[in-house]
């Protein structure tokens, strides 16, 4: 007996496999992101981390008046509850879900949850969840729960996929890539005289081993990919709404760009996350010639066995009513010289503008934490380095891959030492459990220097790295050249410190460790 191979023009029409295959990505996505969340959530904003949630939560009450108008301005579900045991079962439940979609079972009602879930915890992320690809997330989850059925969570239901929405997620990642492709153009000279990859791979936030690679490539290749971007970024998504075939070559090009990024960095999860939507530019005929015969084979039995649902198609429509209305505003700002970068308009984030990379910095400044057990800090004071999770500190450390798992801390460093500690004050909270010794801040960094008891004075030094070429005698990666104090040693009976932490509130939520 032989089995039943789908006829080019009956799968090509149906979008089976691209629902099986998207949602399995999506889920691979929300899993990391809960991950990160079990792990770092914690030291970053719980009852004795850096920003805690409880003050922020009292802050935006009081601000808004009330905690009604507060969940209605930053819906959560930690307006309700956000003790430590809280936050962290939420992360792990929604780990939980996610890996129950990875391994294919998806409806409405997981999906739903997964999103509010993940909704909760950047609305009262603060610094930590103000990445773009946050309310990315949140965007493509919403619309992910409308390409399920209702309750049959099995991979393929017989219900079948809505086109709209699939629809849906091609205006998604027309918007992603446009609008990133114009935010360069407006941004920096160096996107429009293609030399931006001169600077890109060593000034990311966060390098990965073939960075220094890609760093040292002919320029002449450098700005072939800048070509490589604007194809992938300002002409492909175009595409995304034409017929099969064009639309199909579109899609491959946003994708393989996708994968180019991942290979030269660390930019978390941003990357994968953008694929989601550009596989909604695959149909059935597609994938027919890549997955298992057994996947096409199944998802031809749920074809012909189809029992459209007239509900789940007419919500859908609904919903692309709403995404519809809600996308003037995001489009008047992608169009705008103004343009903004990753930004919501409505309160769910359903509906957002995008953006990275608007301007690249031309050098590669890190701010490094370091301590000393001496009495007194003077010229001859020896100071030993905090080693961050993949933020580069010792100059023989070659870049970790890391992505798509996101150290929270490092990637607010980055951005930190490009500003001062005025507009970073929560590093002054961290200066002060690093003199504790606080086994949960410590846990964000790659080690803890003092580990037997904890060093009398903090600093934070100011560096400027550079990718040294491959096969430097020294066998380095880096060179560094100190540019000044970021913050200058500190002790844990500096009145200065005392003081900043009394009128942030934070003394009282700080969990010192004695040696």
């Amino acid at each position: 007996m032989t089995e039943a191979v789908p006829s080019p023009s009956r799968s090509a029409d149906s979008y089976w496999l691209t629902r099986f295959v998207l949602l399995r990505l999506l889920g691979c996505v929300y899993a990391v992101a809960f991950l990160v969340a079990a792990k770092q959530i914690l030291p970053l904003i719980g009852s004795h981390g850096l920003l805690p949630v409880d003050s922020f939560l009292e802050r935006v009450q009081n601000a808004l008046g009330s905690p009604i108008a507060g969940f209605i301005r930053l819906p959560s579900l930690f307006w309700f509850a956000h003790s430590d045991a809280v936050l962290q079962t939420v992360a792990w439940i929604g780990f939980a879900l996610s890996c129950v979609v990875v391994a294919g079972y998806a409806n409405a009602i997981v999906m739903a949850a997964l999103w509010a879930l993940y909704m909760s915890f950047v609305h009262v992320g603060q610094d930590w969840y103000g990445y773009g690809w946050e309310i990315q997330l949140l965007e493509t989850g919403f619309l992910a729960i409308f390409l399920c059925p209702p309750l049959d969570g099995r991979p393929f239901s017989k219900r079948p996929p809505p086109v709209v929405v699939l629809w849906l997620f091609r205006w998604l990642i027309f918007r992603i890539m446009l609008g990133a492709a114009l935010i360069k153009l407006r941004g920096d000279s160096c996107w429009r005289d293609l030399t931006a990859l001169y600077y890109h791979f060593e000034t990311q936030p966060i390098p990965n081993p073939l960075s220094r690679w890609f760093h040292f490539l002919p320029h002449r290749i450098l700005k072939a990919g800048v070509l490589f971007n604007f194809l992938a970024e300002l002409i492909a998504p175009w595409f995304a709404f034409y017929p099969r075939t064009a639309r199909r070559i579109a899609g491959v090009i946003m994708v393989l760009f996708q994968f180019t990024l991942i290979l030269g960095g660390n930019l978390s999860f941003l990357n994968w996350l953008t694929i989601v939507p550009a596989l909604a530019c695959f149909d059935d005929g597609f994938w027919s010639k890549l997955l298992p015969r057994v996947l096409v084979n199944r998802a031809t039995k749920a074809a012909a066995a189809a029992q459209p649902c007239p509900p789940m198609q007419h919500t859908a429509w609904a919903v692309a009513v709403i995404v519809g209305l809600l996308s003037l505003l995001p489009v008047a700002n992608m169009i705008s010289p103004q343009q903004v970068m990753n930004t919501s308009f409505d309160p769910f984030d359903l509906v957002n503008t995008y953006g990275a990379f608007g301007t690249v910095g031309r050098e590669r400044l890190n701010v490094v934490f370091e301590g000393t057990d001496a009495n007194v800090p003077d010229a001859r004071t020896v100071w030993k380095a905090y080693p961050y999770q993949a933020l580069p500190v010792a100059l023989n450390q070659r870049p970790r891959q890391i992505a798509p798992y996101q150290p929270r801390l490092d990637w607010q460093m980055w951005f930190a030492s490009m500003s001062t500690p005025d507009q970073y004050p929560w590093t002054l909270h961290l200066v002060w459990k690093l003199l504790h010794n606080d086994p949960d801040a410590l846990g964000l960094f790659g080690g803890n220097p003092f580990p037997d008891k904890p060093p009398r004075y903090i600093r934070a030094v100011l560096y400027r790295y550079q990718f040294v070429r491959p096969g430097n005698p020294e066998g380095n990666w880096w060179n560094r050249e100190e540019l000044g104090l970021w913050l200058p040693p500190l002790s844990a009976a500096d009145p200065r410190l005392l003081d900043l932490l009394q009128q942030a509130g934070w003394l009282e939520n700080t969990n010192p460790v004695s040696p």
